[in-house]
């Protein structure tokens, strides 16, 4: 219960203020500082409805903008001031109902006094000019290194729209937006609707936009630059493309436009909605903060996760469908629905990523998307879930600077995945007509967990309370054990064991899981059994398994229904380990996998024993899903074996069999790029030993590439990992290629390889440009810098300013925003796999109880997993030193 007690008092906040409303008392006055507290907004939103801005703004290319905000809403009282948001600007005019009053601004929000409002209708103006932003938040600016040209888009979530204009900046105060933007000549506007007029004016062109629907501040959204445009109108709504001009070769439309246009089908038919704007524009945009943001209409995605300097992998191609259909589907949940307040962001995201995930394996190519979303979505979600940070999905946000302090795996995937498990409980058309009748009763409004859960649960005709309690306000990852015993080669008896995490997270939950039970024949592991259980409590008999042959291996979540740790008993385990090979599934194969890797985390399996497992059966792996995560857990345990700082005949030995096998299989596969191309992102991965790094140094002059079409962004990643081993003549491979290729991402590139560099005076020069919370570098270059500076095996580097950097902490946390510390708690915090480093980071946690939430967060799962590495150091039954 304690989850709910924050809840119990927003509500009682709420029924105060309207208690106070009603009866003409002053609302308390609002907190001097960056960001709005839910208390404040729930205040704000008790008052003022019916909002309209008019939008004008004069963009010119160069770093300041100028912008005008008329805002038009009716106001319940005039017994307090009211406050409208606006970051960092120069305020030149603001206009109360007709009158020019005297702003009072504290560079934060403008506070109009109670005597210039007028109960009923208002009407605000106010003029102003701001400085572009250049960390990826308000109305972002960038000058393209390769032909000067400038580009702006806005990114406003979770509360960074009123970086660029004057707003009522939370969700639950939704408006409509009618815009007209002066800009350069050549240059395209994009926002939510299409132009209705574009004419001459001074120093450019005035573009005129209409009135939108009414949309919360966050998902509104206004780009301008000379971004190249593709069109496609073959569908039922008119298509844009848009990317900067420099990068435009890479850009490949027909996909694009391809996937665009199935999911609006798959949408419209599942949602039974139609699309509710008349056109849909993407936009790659550089410098981008997070994978891409759902703003009506105008979506937007950064480069770097979907530009290619060569023709996209199948995987790559996968990545792109899913995160198109996942913005497309918060067109419909987020923007034609959307929360009332922060603490309901996991919904919109859990729903998204499940949607996508149901729309790629029903609307394209990539069948196997439910296979992918366990291997790498779910997994995710299960780390995150087992580390000491865990949280409930739905959890209280005081303030809209804590709105993103829980967006991880446990918001998307974890969320995601307990929506799957509803819909095989309730049912899929249950469940299909309760998310419709969701989205009709709250179309054009905000909602709660409860009105969504009511939708489902009104649907199913069932009371869904405890589900939500247990599910939502609950954390952890409770654990499953098939418990069974055999008589005369028959099961005779069969139960599933449930059990928590710890005494601090105690909740056993219901779900409904598949239990399939698996004999050996020839080699092969053959289903026997397979029995659909709902289970909860700690013990759940399982009748339907009594009489069934006594199983060669269980797996008591089959198919993945459920969320839920799966701990093999020990004869499942050893078989899982020995018949790999065997297991035609690949969904059961990945799971066996992950079970195998979940002991090697748990300290249960000694990491070279897995090691042993992967180079036998790796080599053998012929599913192109699966293949990527089988290689991702040979990657990690290069990883891990270089955490350790293992320099001895075992380290070096096993460095050299990774080697061979990744090598072997990018040989072999020669001809197949999917696959040749996965093998060799691999072999990339642990490369180290002298001979690997040459052959790597051989293939930028163009040998020994075995077919491989060695690309620009293949041509820095060779030379990054020259880099960070030193390998002769590397540094001056980073100067030649930056005179080849004067991209930005290039630039970033560079930056990378000179920092990844075991070089002591360079790592000191670039820790004290990231350390200056004041520099002119761009935060994009910044966040390359951070996440190249200590890489795992530099330990001797690392220690040199761990000392200092986790002393800098608070001080660095208390003037930095959440937007720098996301990065840099992620990057920057040392941790080396010994005992001392847990030691050192465990006197940290005990003292620095007053970091951000974000912040304290970080240090506390760099503890844990620093446990983790010492506890898998000591579990090794390899030499250790």
């Amino acid at each position: 219960m304690k989850h709910f007690a924050p809840r119990v008092m927003a509500i009682a906040i709420a029924s105060a203020l309207a208690f106070n409303a009603a009866h003409a008392a002053p609302a308390p006055a609002r907190a001097e500082n960056a960001y709005l507290s839910q208390a404040d907004a729930m205040a704000r939103s008790a008052r003022v409805s019916n909002v309209d801005y008019v939008l004008d703004f004069t963009l010119t290319g160069k770093e300041n903008f100028a912008g005008t905000t008329t805002v038009t809403f009716d106001l319940k009282d005039t017994d307090s001031a009211l406050t409208i948001d606006l970051d960092k600007a120069t305020v030149k005019s603001v206009t109360v109902n007709g009158k020019q009053v005297t702003p009072a601004y504290n560079n934060w929000f403008i506070t109009l006094a109670p005597q210039d409002l007028a109960k009923g209708r208002n009407t605000v103006t106010i003029s102003y000019e701001r400085a572009h932003s250049t960390n990826g938040e308000g109305l972002h600016r960038m000058v393209d290194p390769v032909d000067g040209r400038v580009y702006t888009y806005s990114h406003f979530e979770p509360a960074a729209a009123h970086q660029m204009f004057a707003v009522f900046d939370q969700p639950d105060l939704k408006a409509t937006y009618t815009v007209t933007v002066n800009a350069p000549a050549d240059w395209h506007v994009v926002t939510t609707t299409r132009e209705s007029n574009i004419a001459d004016a001074s120093g450019g062109k005035r573009w005129t936009f209409p009135k939108t629907k009414k949309l919360s501040p966050y998902n509104f959204s206004l780009h301008a630059g000379p971004y190249r445009v593709w069109e496609d109108n073959s569908g039922k709504y008119p298509m844009r493309l848009f990317a900067r001009q420099s990068v435009a070769a890479q850009v490949t439309p027909a996909d694009w436009f391809r996937y665009t246009k199935g999911g609006i089908t798959f949408f419209e038919n599942y949602f039974g909605i139609p699309y509710q704007f008349e056109k849909y524009d993407q936009l790659l945009v550089p410098d981008f903060l997070y994978g891409a943001m759902e703003n009506a209409a105008a979506i937007t995605f950064a480069e770097g996760g979907f530009l290619y300097k060569a023709e996209m992998t199948a995987a790559q191609k996968a990545r792109l469908a899913e995160v198109i259909l996942h913005e497309m589907a918060h067109q419909w949940f987020g923007d034609l629905v959307t929360m009332k307040w922060w603490n309901g962001l996991w919904l919109n995201e859990s729903f998204a990523s499940f949607m996508a995930t149901l729309a790629t394996a029903e609307s394209t190519e990539f069948k196997d998307a439910w296979q992918a979303f366990y291997q790498e979505d779910k997994q995710g979600a299960y780390n995150m879930d087992q580390k000491v940070s865990t949280h409930p999905i739905e959890v209280p946000v005081p303030s809209s600077a804590n709105a993103f302090d829980n967006i991880d795996a446990i918001t998307y995937s974890k969320g995601a995945s307990t929506l799957k498990q509803l819909r095989h409980m309730l049912g899929e058309e249950v469940f299909r007509k309760g998310v419709h009748n969701y989205l009709v009763k709250y179309s054009w409004q905000n909602a709660k967990l409860e009105d969504f859960i009511g939708s489902l649960g009104e649907a199913a005709g069932r009371d869904l309370s405890k589900w939500t309690q247990d599910w939502l306000y609950q954390a952890g990852v409770n654990t499953i054990t098939a418990s069974y015993s055999c008589s005369n080669g028959k099961i005779k008896d069969f139960s599933l064991a449930q059990t928590a995490p710890s005494k601090a997270l105690p909740t056993l939950r219901e779900q409904r899981v598949q239990v399939g039970a698996f004999k050996l024949e020839n080699g092969k592991l053959v289903l026997a059994k397979n029995v659909p259980v709902t289970y909860s409590g700690a013990k759940t008999a399982v009748p339907g398994m009594v009489g069934a042959a006594c199983p060669d291996l269980v797996y008591p979540n089959y198919q993945d229904w459920g969320f839920v740790k799966v701990n093999l008993d020990k004869r499942s385990f050893d078989t899982a380990r020995t018949t790999l090979g065997g297991v035609d599934d690949p969904l059961l194969r990945a799971m066996l996998w992950q079970a195998l890797w979940d002991g090697v985390r748990d300290a249960k399996l000694p990491l070279n024993e897995f090691i042993q497992v992967a180079l036998a059966n790796a080599p053998q792996e012929k599913d192109y899903t699966l293949l990527g995560d089988v290689l991702g857990k040979v990657t990690f345990s290069k990883y891990y074996l270089d955490a350790m700082g293992l320099n001895n005949a075992y380290s070096r030995q096993t460095t050299k069999a990774l080697e061979d096998m990744t090598w072997q299989g990018v040989v072999a596969y020669k001809g197949n790029d999917n696959f040749q191309r996965r093998w060799f992102g691999a072999y990339m991965s642990v490369a180290s030993s002298p001979e690997a790094l040459a052959r790597l140094a051989g293939m930028l002059e163009g040998k020994g590439a075995e077919g491989l079409n060695i690309s620009q962004d293949q041509r820095w990643a060779i030379i990054n990992r020259l880099n960070r081993f030193n390998y002769q003549g590397a540094a001056a491979l980073v100067e030649a290629e930056q005179a080849r290729d004067k991209s930005d991402t290039g630039q970033g590139a560079a930056i990378a390889a000179t920092v990844v560099r075991p070089d002591p005076k360079v790592k000191g020069e670039w820790l004290a440009t990231v350390e200056d919370l004041k520099t002119k570098l761009p935060f994009s270059r910044v966040r390359t810098a951070m996440g190249a500076m200590y890489p795992v095996e530099q330990h001797k580097l690392a220690e040199q300013t761990a000392n200092d950097r986790l002393a800098k902490l608070p001080a660095i946390d208390k003037v930095a925003g959440p937007v720098f510390m996301r990065s840099y708690a992620n990057t920057m915090i040392p941790a080396s796999c010994t005992p001392q480093s847990v030691q050192r980071l465990q006197r940290a946690a005990d003292s620095m109880k007053e970091l951000s939430a974000g912040t304290r967060r970080s240090l506390l799962d760099t503890l844990q997993e620093d446990q983790r590495c010492v506890a898998i150091k000591k579990a090794l039954t390899a030499p250790k030193s």
